[in-house]
C-alpha cells in the first residue's frame, strides 16, 4: 500500500507532468509541490523516469476506469456503445484542466519507443482498443478488430484537434464519423432477427 508521502509525490508528479510536460519538471519541482523531501523520495523512487511510468500506469487505470463509468452510464443500444468513446470526450474536452492526452503526450516527449515511458503509454493506447473491440464483438461487428483500431484512431485525432481548437467539437464530428462506421459495418443480425427468420429458412428447406 502506497505511504503518505509516495502518494503525495504521485500526486503531484501527475498534474505537473499533464500541465506543463515531463520534461518541463524537474525532481526539484516536484519535491517542492508535494511537500516530500529528497530522502523520501529516493526511498520510493530511484529517478525521475520511474515516477513517469508509476505517474502512468495510474493514469491508465483510472481513464479506463472513467470509460468504463461513460460505458456503463451510457443508454446507448448494444451495437452502439463504442460510441460511449465519444459521448465521453465530448464531456472531458470541455473541461478546464484538459490538456489534451497524457498518454500521447508522453511519448511525443519521450520519443524513444524503447523507453519503459513509451511502452507504458503504448499499452494503455492497446488496452483502449482491446476493449472497444469487446464491445464490437458483443455488438456482432465482424471486423470487430479492424473497427476498433480505427474507433480508436478517432478519438486520438479527437483529442489533438480539441487541443488545437480548444472546443468539443472534435468529438462531435468524430463521433459522426464513427457512427458512419457502425452503420455501414457488416455484423451478425440481432437475436430477434435471427428468430424471426429461422421459420422462412425451415420451410425453405
Amino acid at each position: 500500500m502506497a505511504t503518505n508521502a509516495k502518494e503525495r509525490l504521485l500526486t503531484a508528479a501527475e498534474r505537473l507532468f499533464y500541465e506543463e510536460g515531463i520534461r518541463a519538471v524537474g525532481i526539484e519541482r516536484i519535491l517542492s509541490e508535494s511537500g516530500v523531501g529528497r530522502a523520501s523520495f529516493y526511498r520510493h523512487f530511484p529517478s525521475k523516469d520511474d515516477v513517469v511510468v508509476e505517474v502512468l500506469r495510474r493514469r491508465d487505470g483510472m481513464w479506463r476506469a472513467w470509460l468504463e463509468s461513460r460505458i456503463e452510464a451510457s443508454d446507448r443500444a448494444p451495437e452502439e456503445l463504442p460510441l460511449a468513446l465519444f459521448d465521453g470526450l465530448a464531456e472531458r474536452f470541455a473541461a478546464a484542466d484538459f490538456r489534451g492526452c497524457a498518454f500521447i503526450n508522453t511519448m511525443v516527449e519521450t520519443a524513444d519507443p524503447e523507453s519503459p515511458a513509451h511502452h507504458v503509454a503504448a499499452e494503455h493506447k492497446e488496452k483502449v482498443i482491446a476493449r472497444l473491440d469487446s464491445l464490437l464483438t458483443e455488438g456482432g461487428y465482424h471486423d470487430h478488430e479492424t473497427l476498433a483500431r480505427q474507433l480508436a484512431l478517432l478519438g486520438d485525432g479527437a483529442i489533438v484537434t480539441a487541443l488545437r481548437e480548444g472546443t468539443t467539437e472534435a468529438a462531435v464530428r468524430a463521433r459522426a464519423v464513427a457512427t458512419v462506421l457502425l452503420r455501414t459495418a457488416e455484423r451478425e443480425p440481432a437475436p430477434a432477427a435471427r428468430a424471426a427468420r429461422t421459420p422462412q429458412t425451415a420451410q425453405a428447406s
